[in-house]
């Protein structure tokens, strides 16, 4: 049973969403929130999988609410998911250098909704490779600060090359296409280097590559 967490200071958004959730026999709403600060508390009491969570909310926002989700050790398992009406906005980063493990529209199809759900739950990539061409392209326009690298040093250089194509949008099967791999040995180089660089997720990956250096955009 997937465990999910609803924050958002809109009572018709989330009576909609719970609606969505109680229909499916592998998803139990646990608890919601009408703001940030509550979302926390119920986070740290039922420790749900997956929170969904409205990015601009009074007293807490998303993106602070991501931020101390991820900080917290007891909150490991809590996979943040933000919810926006805007789509790919500048907020949206935020939240995902902050820690979430991606991002809904609110007008999403329910199938696509659901979906997320269940993927988000196992701790897989929630961004499709569509979506992460779009974060490369805003990276391109508008490159964050360059990081330091640390952590780099820990990767083989099988594992850099996986990263460094999952920073270029490519999903698991491309990869190992693209490096001549079996998807498993493509998604196993993918974990691990998940591991080493303390990346909650797949979006965090994309993130870290970029900030690291191990990537430059095109055109920066």
């Amino acid at each position: 049973m997937i465990r999910v967490l609803l924050v958002d200071d809109q009572p018709l958004i989330r009576s909609g969403f719970r609606a969505l959730l109680d229909l499916e026999d592998d998803i139990e709403v646990v608890a919601e929130a009408a703001d940030g600060s509550e979302g926390l508390e119920r986070a740290r009491e039922h420790l749900p999988d997956v929170a969904l969570v409205d990015i601009r909310m009074p007293v807490v926002d998303g993106i602070e609410v991501t931020r101390r989700i991820a900080a917290d050790p007891a909150l490991t398992g809590v996979h943040v998911v933000i919810l926006t009406n805007y789509g790919l906005d500048e907020h949206v980063f935020d939240a995902l250098r902050a820690g979430a493990a991606g991002f809904l529209v609110k007008d999403v199809v329910p199938e696509d909704f659901l979906h997320a759900v269940r993927v988000a739950a196992r701790g897989d990539a929630l961004l499709a490779p569509s979506i992460t061409r779009k974060l490369i392209n805003r990276y391109v326009t508008q490159p964050p600060p360059t990081g330091t690298g640390a952590g780099l040093e820990e990767l083989t250089g099988r594992e850099r090359e996986a990263v460094a194509l999952v920073a270029q949008g490519l999903s698991n099967d491309e990869i190992a296409d693209r490096m001549v791999i079996s998807p498993l040995t493509a998604k196993t180089h993918v974990n691990r280097a998940m591991t080493k660089l303390r990346a909650r997720d797949r979006a965090q990956l994309v993130v870290l590559a970029y900030e690291s250096g191990l990537v430059t955009p095109r055109g920066s």
